[in-house]
């Protein structure tokens, strides 16, 4: 897992790279899995950055030709990061009456980042850089990963069916991932720990991964029609 503290303070050098929708491709398919659960104020569609983007066509290309990349959320709204890490601790204090604030706030980071629109240390999802992904076939049934998305198991993490004493039936869930991890590392994607199906590029959490000195993507939100009118007239205004 990472240094929470040292990640956050990697410095953002914004590249304003738009949020663009993932639906409108052909060669990814889209579950958004929150909005598909009733989570207040998710929405229908998966965003992320313009450059992952082309990185997720990338990823695809590299799965077997009857394996398709599905990508299950992408960039989310503050108020739906609040509500998964509430209700995350909730539900961890409530099973473990013996933990300390603290150590329910470290278990809870092992599934869900807390809420933060701090210019300098956003949540990576609210960056458009993060992406939750998946392998189906082209008929649309979802692989066998070894668990569900977001379960809260030991064996979500990613390299939990790497271990010598493995069940032989977890074999073809161990597969499934090595095949996502190796198409979404070629394609420039890093890997949450924690997480077989978090990957992230451009923000924070993927500078410290990957060793760079700084991160391209912080806090952004989707553009409203008030905001588009006002930059358009801003910039025909500039330019008489």
């Amino acid at each position: 897992m990472p240094d929470w503290n040292k990640y956050q303070a990697t410095p953002i050098h914004e590249s304003s790279d738009p949020l663009v929708p993932v639906s409108v491709s052909k060669k990814v398919g889209v579950y958004p899995a929150y909005y598909k659960m009733n989570v207040a104020n998710a929405v229908p569609e998966c965003y992320v950055r313009a450059q992952v983007f082309e990185r997720l066509l990338h990823a695809a290309s590299l799965l077997p030709e009857d394996i398709q990349l599905v990508v299950l959320d992408g960039w989310r709204p503050f108020s739906v990061q609040q509500y998964l890490f509430d209700t995350l601790i909730d539900l961890i204090r409530q099973a473990n009456t013996y933990l300390s604030h603290e150590q329910v706030e470290l278990e809870a980071r092992n599934l869900v980042s807390p809420p933060s629109a701090n210019p300098r240390a956003p949540s990576p999802h609210l960056t458009g850089g993060s992406v939750d992904v998946t392998l189906a076939d082209l008929d649309g049934r979802f692989l066998d990963m070894g668990t569900l998305f977001d379960e809260a198991s030991p064996l979500s993490w990613t390299c939990a069916l790497e271990r010598k004493n493995r069940d032989p039936k977890e074999q073809q869930a161990r597969d499934n991932r090595r095949l996502l991890y190796s198409a979404m590392s070629k394609a420039g994607f890093t890997n949450l720990p924690s997480e077989w199906w978090h990957y992230d590029y451009g923000n924070q959490l993927w500078a410290y991964h990957s060793g760079a000195d700084a991160a391209a993507y912080g806090a952004v939100t989707l553009p409203g029609i008030d905001q588009l009118w006002q930059n358009q007239l801003t910039t025909h205004a500039a330019s008489r």
